[in-house]
């Protein structure tokens, strides 16, 4: 079983920048992780995704604004985001996807508003 924590959403003004930070139980390095975000009422979307090798895809409405990282020393994948608007209010999801299958944390709110 592996744990996913998520922490970093929060309340931002249109513009603004958050971080947020996934952290990992087992063998980190080894897992493709990824972001994802469910606004009210749609789908949850992927955002962002990086390979063990470091490989990364962008939704295009992340792309140029959404930065996503890792640092397998701390079994940490992040996902920078600026210029913030307020069609990017979701519960943000950072999953893994392992040998053993694909692992969802529990999610955390990001709210884009004035």
């Amino acid at each position: 079983q592996v744990q996913l924590v998520e922490s970093g959403g929060g309340l931002v003004q249109p513009g603004g920048s958050l971080r947020l930070s996934c952290i990992a139980s087992g063998f980190f390095s080894s897992y493709a992780m990824g972001w994802y975000r469910q606004a009210p009422g749609k789908q949850r979307e992927l955002v962002a995704s990086i390979t063990r090798t470091e490989a990364t895809n962008y939704a295009d409405s992340a792309k140029g604004r959404f930065t996503i990282s890792r640092e397998n020393a701390k079994k940490t994948v992040y996902l920078q985001m600026n210029s913030l608007k307020p069609e990017d209010t979701a519960v943000y999801y950072c999953k893994a996807d392992t040998l053993r299958g694909d692992y969802w944390g529990q999610g955390i709110q990001v709210t884009v508003s004035s």
